[in-house]
């Protein structure tokens, strides 16, 4: 039966016009930023002083960062945290560093709020508000912002980079690291370096290599959208790593010492005009030595390290350069605001009075090292068998003009560092200084304020804290702007600082170069007083002149402390605060199984291990017999190996690079399936005791002896099974080693 098609045609008219007939369907719309919105990039260098770069009047050259001031501003009163966790949380967030849960290091973390390294879901990172607003977001390098009991392959990794605004990530996650042989992580996949020191690589090239294809890849297939890029190399952090030929550009550049350093630098700061024409030269502080009073070998020693540390940072400068230069000459590359911070912190005194070899261990542990022996590997320090630091007063050197060094955030030193911030498109002004006081936490309100975007209320239904910086913006083309940033507190490991309209209050808490003296007893601190806006340097304590804005100032660090989540204030980052209370990835597990194939696992992902243990591992040995490491933890300066090596097998412990204990079987080990253990007792409870070693096969004892320590592995290398990655731990084989027979598993008991 058939219908007139024109009797329908007034009811699908009707229909139509009610609604009932569907439209074109429309696809989901993506979050677009606003038009003419900048690409960012933020550059944040690690351990690098105010006097540090020749854009600041240092000795090392910085041709790039030079280039990059005169194309547009150089701010000489912006201000960090004092210390690494901290300032990268304020900078990412815009909030001040207890707020976000950062007031120490992740690895000094405790559970008080201020303090406990968890990120504060109150305060949503810039990359995580720039990606919901149309943004590409990448990070590169250091992060230093997720527990340590989060930092393995198997999370959870919503405190890591990529759970925290940032699509892509390539870098390593702890406070340093080996740039010659580096545990990197892409996005939260674990990756070893591309080659080996022998083949070029260098971790700070790495990471250069990977941000200009991120770039261009992003060029390729998104031009049309703006990116923030965030670019944290773990340079100059220690160990000083960095190829012989920059190192060699400075040989006897250093040989007048850092008194006469801190002089030359000085003059020069004040003929670039990056410091007042009044500024005064503080003296140096007790504890330190003069130049004139050190020996012969002494000053040798010395000189190098600084030159070492010269070329580290005249290399970074190159390699980051090489980024810059591929940004400016991308899409947008004009209409790119770039912020270039030049130190998360003031130079590092943790290499001690002398310098070291050995950096964290000789710092934190005590462990001596004397002149003597830092002088039998004199050029090879910069390489890669050695985790080398300079000497305090090198760092106290590179913040001049100011007073002490990172971790002291109650003095200049500590948290006074360059910022140079370029943008074609938006800033006329061109080799211009701004003096307008600054701080990290000002980072992400000039972001939100350039690129037209607010600060959300909510971030996946938390509410989120105002925003504590604000923006520099009015400063870019007017060096006559009035400061925005009228209150600042600052407080790191007991060190106490209060800004208020140029006015500076301050108590120091102990001395850097020893972080096991710290006291628990704040009140004996002595309060100082400084009138910021005539002693650019800090130079003339008011204390004494002025006790009623003292207080003042006091009272107002009060109020600002308990509304940051300051207290209690926590003093560190001691050799007790890293080893002991803070969760761990483990639990109260004390048995774990490792199996082959695992990637290597670095520090915190692996269990402190502090006295008694035994490891067993289930092996099949060919019958023409096998060798290879069995399971590696540490490398060249400091853990132990059980390997075999002609048969039999071997237990070797390597303390610090300076000495090595071994422990062999007698037997050669059987074809076919075999158990082979190694026990330690220690003599006593104190963490890192001696104590003895036994060697088992088939549960029968095969060998036993005496060992100096419990063993301490270095903290830049990791844990691996069935070879040894990164560098050595033994001298009687060359890396990997790999095992030649088959590991089923390896079982670590805990008593």
């Amino acid at each position: 039966m058939s219908f007139p098609a024109h009797r329908f045609t007034p009811l699908l008219l009707a229909l139509a016009a009610s609604g009932f007939a569907s439209a074109a369907p429309a696809w989901p719309t993506p979050p677009t930023a606003p038009k003419g919105a900048p690409n960012v990039v933020v550059v944040l260098l690690d351990d690098v002083g105010f006097g540090a770069s020749s854009t600041f009047g240092g000795v090392s050259q910085t041709p790039h960062l030079d280039k990059l001031a005169s194309q547009g501003l150089r701010y000489n009163q912006f201000h960090t945290t004092a210390l690494s966790s901290p300032t990268r949380a304020s900078l990412l967030t815009g909030r001040n560093h207890h707020q976000t849960g950062f007031g120490i290091i992740t690895e000094g973390a405790n559970p008080n709020p201020g303090y406990n390294t968890v990120w504060n879901k109150q305060t949503a990172s810039i990359a995580e508000i720039l990606r919901r607003n149309g943004y590409s977001t990448a990070g590169f390098g250091k992060w230093h912002n997720t527990p340590t009991w989060e930092s393995s392959p198997a999370g959870p990794f919503d405190h890591w980079p990529t759970g925290l605004g940032f699509e892509y990530y390539y870098g390593f996650l702890g406070g340093e690291t080996s740039q010659w042989n580096p545990p990197l992580f892409r996005n939260t996949t674990q990756v070893e370096p591309w080659g080996t020191p022998e083949q070029g690589y260098h971790l700070t090239t790495d990471i250069t290599n990977d941000a200009i294809r991120w770039l261009h890849t992003h060029e390729t297939l998104a031009s049309d959208k703006p990116y923030f890029l965030y670019f944290a190399t773990g340079a100059t952090h220690a160990p000083h790593h960095v190829p012989k030929e920059w190192i060699e550009k400075y040989r006897g550049k250093f040989d007048q010492g850092w008194d006469q350093l801190r002089e030359d630098t000085f003059a020069r700061q004040k003929q670039l005009g990056v410091i007042p024409a009044d500024a005064v030269l503080t003296p140096r502080p007790a504890g330190l030595p003069a130049w004139d009073s050190l020996g012969k070998d002494e000053k040798r020693l010395y000189a190098r390290q600084a030159e070492v540390f010269a070329g580290f940072l005249e290399h970074t400068d190159h390699e980051v350069g090489r980024l810059l230069d591929a940004v400016r000459q991308g899409p947008g590359g004009d209409n790119t605001l770039i912020l270039f911070i030049v130190g998360d912190n003031g130079g590092s005194p943790e290499g001690g009075l002398e310098g070291s070899d050995i950096n964290v261990a000789h710092f934190f542990l005590g462990v001596p090292n004397p002149v003597k022996e830092q002088l039998q590997h004199f050029d090879e320090l910069g390489g890669p068998n050695w985790d080398n630091h300079f000497a305090t007063a090198w760092a106290w050197a590179t913040n001049t003009p100011f007073q002490w060094t990172k971790q002291v955030a109650s003095h200049l030193g500590g948290i006074r560092n360059p910022l140079v911030v370029s943008w074609p498109a938006g800033i006329q002004a061109k080799g211009e200084l701004r003096t307008q006081f600054g701080h990290v936490n000002d980072i992400a309100p000039t972001i939100l304020d350039v690129t037209g975007i607010a600060l959300p209320g909510t971030v996946d239904g938390v509410a989120q804290l105002p925003l504590e910086g604000k923006s520099l913006r009015a400063s870019f083309n007017n060096a006559k702007a009035p400061n925005e940033h009228h209150v600042q507190y600052f407080e790191m490991l007991g060190n106490r600082g209060i800004y208020q309209d140029g006015w500076f209050a301050s108590a120091r808490h102990g001395v850097p170069w020893d972080p096991n003296a710290r006291s628990d007893d704040y009140s004996k601190d002595t309060w100082e007083l400084y009138n910021l806006n005539e002693d650019f340097s800090q130079s003339k304590d008011l204390a004494a002149q002025q006790p009623e804005r003292l207080k003042a100032l006091q009272e107002l660090f009060q109020k600002e402390g308990e509304r940051n989540q300051v207290f209690p204030l926590a003093n560190g980052i001691s050799t007790k605060a890293i080893l002991g209370g803070k969760p761990t990835l483990y639990g109260s597990r004390k048995e774990i199984t490792f199996y082959p194939g695992e990637p290597r696992l670095e520090r915190n992902a692996f269990p402190a291990i502090l006295g008694a243990h035994r490891f067993t591992a289930q092996l099949t040995i060919p019958a023409k017999g096998a060798e290879g490491v069995i399971l590696a933890n540490g490398g060249r300066l400091g853990g132990y190996s059980l390997y075999v090596k002609n048969g039999k097998l071997v237990y070797e412990q390597n303390i610090f690079g300076k000495h090595h204990s071994l422990v062999k079987a007698s037997d050669t080990l059987p074809a076919g399936e075999v158990e082979v253990a190694f026990a330690f007792t220690p003599d006593s409870p104190k963490p890192f005791s001696g104590g003895r070693l036994e060697l088992f096969v088939n549960g029968q004892p095969a060998g036993s002896g005496s060992l100096p320590y419990a063993g301490f592995p270095a903290l830049t290398d990791g844990f691996d099974i069935g070879a040894d990655l990164a560098t050595p731990v033994s001298n009687e084989y060359q890396v990997p080693f790999a095992f030649t027979g088959t590991i089923q598993q390896v079982r670590l008991n805990l008593p």
